[in-house]
C-alpha cells in the first residue's frame, strides 16, 4: 500500500522546487515521481515539474512501495574495508559486474548487496542499492556504497563537486615518456565498435592524469598511477589508447597484436577519498591487490622498489596534488 502525504503551498514557486524542499529529494527524483503519476494539485494529477503553485494550494503525493527485486545466488566474496550506519566501503573483485543488465547472466555486486540487506529505494519506488559510482567488470578496487538515502544524495553530490575521488594503479605498455602525463579529450561511443568508447569531438569532456611509478625489471611494462578528474565510461583505457598505450590484459582496448597475457585487466582502484556524510570529515581508504595482480607485480617488478612506490604518500606526491 502506497504512502500518501499532503503539503500546503506557502509561497508562489515551481512545483518541483517546492516538493524538493518539502521531501528532501533532488528535483530529478521529483520529476520521476511526477512522471509516474504520483503528484496531484487540488486532486488533479500533474504531468509537468515546472507547474507554478499558488498560495494555499494543496499538493498530494503518493509514494509507491519500493519494488523488491529477487537476488541471484552469489558465489563470490567481497572484502569490506569499512562499514558504519551510513556507508560501506568495499574492495570490488575483478570479474564482478556492478549492475544487472539483460546481457549479464551472472550474479552482480547489486545481488551481493541485496543479500547483505542494503536495499535503498528512491521516492519513485525504484531500488538503487546504494550504488554511488561504478567500476568496470574487469577492474578491482575501492567503491563506496550508501546505506541510506540521505548518505546517497550527499555522496552523489560529492561526485559532482569533485570532493570524492579515486586513485588507480595500472600496468601499462609501452612506457609513458613523461613523469606526469595529462590527457584531455572528449569521450563518446566508438562509431566503428559499439563495445568501445573513443575520443570524439562530440563526446563528453574528460580529463585524466597519469604518473609513472616504476618500470618492470625487463622494461616491457610500467606501473603507473591514474587520477580521474571526470568519470566517463572506460575513461582511463580510452585516454591511454589515444596515445597508443594500453593496460596489460585489456583485450578490448589493447593495441599490441602479441601483447603479454594476463588473467585480468591489470587496473585497480587503489584508493578512494570522500567527505563522510555524517561526520563531515575527509576520509580515505586503500584496497589491496588481488592475488592475480599482486603475483604479476611480484614477478615482474623489484620488490623493494615496489614497496616504496606503493606508499600512499609517494603516489599522491607523484601528482603534486592534494587529495
Amino acid at each position: 500500500m502506497s504512502e500518501i502525504q499532503k503539503y500546503t503551498c506557502e509561497e508562489v514557486q515551481r512545483l518541483d522546487i517546492f516538493l524538493s524542499e518539502k521531501i528532501g529529494q533532488t528535483r530529478s527524483q521529483i520529476a520521476q515521481l511526477i512522471k509516474q503519476g504520483g503528484v496531484y494539485i487540488e486532486d488533479k494529477k500533474v504531468t509537468r515539474p515546472g507547474v507554478k503553485l499558488k498560495l494555499e494550494q494543496i499538493v498530494k503525493v503518493e509514494f509507491p512501495e519500493a519494488k523488491q527485486e529477487k537476488a541471484l545466488d552469489v558465489d563470490f566474496d567481497v572484502e569490506i574495508l569499512y562499514e558504519d550506519d551510513d556507508v560501506l566501503v568495499i574492495n570490488k573483485p575483478s570479474g564482478v559486474t556492478v549492475h544487472p543488465a539483460p546481457s549479464v547472466k551472472d550474479a552482480t555486486l547489486v545481488d551481493w548487496l541485496k543479500h547483505k540487506g542494503i536495499r535503498l529505494s528512491t521516492i519513485s519506488g525504484e531500488e538503487r542499492h546504494g550504488i554511488v559510482h561504478r567500476l568496470d567488470k574487469g577492474t578491482s578496487g575501492t567503491m563506496v556504497v550508501a546505506k541510506n538515502n540521505e548518505a546517497h544524495e550527499l555522496l552523489s553530490q560529492q561526485l559532482q563537486d569533485k570532493s570524492m575521488g579515486r586513485y588507480y594503479i595500472a600496468v601499462v605498455t609501452p612506457h609513458l615518456k613523461e613523469d606526469v602525463t595529462t590527457i584531455e579529450c572528449n569521450i563518446g561511443r566508438n562509431e566503428k565498435n559499439r563495445l568501445k568508447m573513443a575520443c570524439t569531438g562530440t563526446g563528453k569532456y574528460a580529463k585524466t592524469q597519469f604518473a609513472t611509478l616504476l618500470p618492470s625489471e625487463d622494461e616491457t611494462t610500467q606501473l603507473v598511477a591514474c587520477k580521474l578528474f571526470t568519470g566517463r565510461t572506460h575513461q582511463i583505457r580510452v585516454h591511454l589508447e589515444s596515445i597508443n598505450r594500453h593496460i596489460l590484459g585489456d583485450h578490448i582496448y589493447g593495441i599490441a597484436p602479441r601483447q603479454e597475457k594476463s588473467e585480468r585487466v591489470l587496473l585497480h582502484a587503489h584508493m578512494i577519498y570522500f567527505i563522510h556524510p555524517t561526520t563531515k570529515k575527509k576520509v580515505s581508504f586503500v584496497a589491496k591487490f588481488d592475488d592475480v595482480m599482486q603475483n604479476y607485480l611480484d614477478q615482474k617488478f623489484n620488490s623493494e622498489q615496489l614497496n616504496e612506490v606503493m606508499d600512499t604518500d609517494y603516489i599522491l606526491n607523484s601528482f603534486n596534488t592534494d587529495i
